[in-house]
C-alpha cells in the first residue's frame, strides 16, 4: 500500500485493494490452520472512540493481538480530542507514544485533522460519512462467495449513509456497477456521485432507484442497513414511517437471484429493514461479513504498521 492513511477507499489505488484482499486471503487460511503471523510484535495500536462499537472495537484489538500486538481504548471521556487539547497536539502525542491509530468519530473532518497532523497511520473506522473498514470486508466477502466481481450485481436498499457511499466507491474502483435503492430525500447525493464518477474515470456506475424491487430485479447480492444511525435517534418515527417499503424480506427476496447472498454490516434491527427468516436464512452471510472485518482489519494493520 502506499498511502500513509486509509481515511476513505478514495485513498486505495485498485492495486492497493488487491493488496489488501491478498493478505487478508492469506492471513485468514493462516488463521484456520492454527497460525497467526507476529508480524506486528511490540507494536500498539491507539483506538479512539467517539462512538461505541462491538464489531469495531473487538475485531481491532483481536487483530493487533493475534498480530503480535497490543491495543489501547480510548474513548471521547478519556481523552476529550478537539476539545480538552486540539487535535493537532492529540496527534502529535499520540505519535510518539503508539504506532498507529484507529478512530471511530462523527466527523470526517475529525479523521482528516488527525491524520494532518499524526506521523503514524490512521485508519478511519467509521465516520458518519465514511465506513471504509466495511466496503473492504463486504467486497472481500463477496469475492469468497461468488470468486469473481465479473458481472456481479451489488443492489443496496436503504439510506444513502456511510456504508452506501464507501459501497459505492469501492465498487466504482473496481468496476462493479452499484444499485440503491433509497426514499426520496435519502438518496446519495449529486455531489457525492460526481465525485465517484471521477474515481471512476468518468464511468456511470451507481444507479438510483426508488423502488426497490426494481433495484434488486436479477440482484447477487442484497444489502441493507439500519435505518436509524446512532446520532439520528430523535428521528425514529419519521424514519420508520420513510422507509417502511425499504425491507428485505421474502417479497423483495423473490425478485433477485436464486443464489443471491443477503448482507447487512450489524447491528440490525429486526423486523425493520431486515426480517428474521431473512437474516437467519440460508442466503444471509452477515456473520461471515462479521468475521472478515478481522481479517480484512489484520491486513491494514499489517500493511500500514509494518512500514
Amino acid at each position: 500500500m502506499k498511502c500513509k492513511d486509509l481515511l476513505s477507499i478514495a485513498d486505495l489505488s485498485v492495486s492497493d485493494i488487491e493488496e489488501i484482499f491478498h493478505v487478508t486471503k492469506e492471513l485468514k487460511e493462516w488463521h484456520n490452520k492454527g497460525y497467526d503471523e507476529k508480524c506486528l510484535t511490540g507494536k500498539t495500536l491507539g483506538m479512539i472512540f467517539e462512538k461505541s462499537s462491538m464489531r469495531t472495537r473487538v475485531s481491532f484489538e483481536v487483530a493487533m493481538v493475534q498480530l503480535g500486538g497490543h491495543a489501547i481504548y480510548l474513548t471521547q471521556s478519556d481523552i476529550n480530542l478537539g476539545k480538552r487539547e486540539s487535535i493537532k497536539d492529540g496527534a502529535q502525542v499520540l505519535s510518539r507514544y503508539v504506532n498507529g491509530i484507529t478512530i471511530r468519530t462523527y466527523n470526517q473532518d475529525t479523521a482528516k485533522e488527525l491524520a494532518r497532523y499524526a506521523t503514524v497511520p490512521v485508519i478511519n473506522a467509521l465516520t458518519d460519512y465514511l465506513h471504509p473498514c466495511q466496503a473492504l470486508s463486504d467486497l472481500y466477502t463477496i469475492k469468497e462467495k461468488f470468486n469473481t466481481f465479473k458481472d456481479i450485481k451489488i443492489t443496496f436498499i436503504g439510506d444513502g449513509n456511510n456504508v452506501a457511499r464507501s459501497l459505492a466507491q469501492i465498487c466504482a474502483k473496481l468496476d462493479i456497477h452499484f444499485h440503491v435503492a433509497s426514499p426520496p430525500g435519502y438518496e446519495l447525493t449529486p455531489e457525492f456521485i460526481s465525485e465517484v464518477v471521477k474515481m471512476s474515470g468518468g464511468k456511470e456506475m451507481i444507479h438510483r432507484y426508488e423502488d426497490p424491487k426494481e433495484a434488486a430485479k436479477d440482484a447477487h447480492v442484497l444489502y441493507t442497513d439500519t435505518w436509524i444511525s446512532m446520532g439520528q435517534e430523535s428521528e425514529t418515527e419519521k424514519r420508520k414511517q420513510t422507509f417502511h417499503d425499504y425491507q428485505i424480506n421474502n417479497k423483495l427476496l423473490r425478485v433477485a437471484r436464486a443464489d443471491v447472498k443477503v448482507m447487512h454490516c450489524l447491528p440490525a434491527h429486526r423486523g425493520e429493514e431486515i426480517t428474521d427468516e431473512i437474516i437467519d436464512g440460508p442466503h444471509s452471510v452477515v456473520y461471515d461479513q462479521a468475521e472478515n472485518r478481522l481479517h480484512v482489519e489484520k491486513a491494514l494493520l499489517k500493511l500500514l504498521l509494518r512500514k
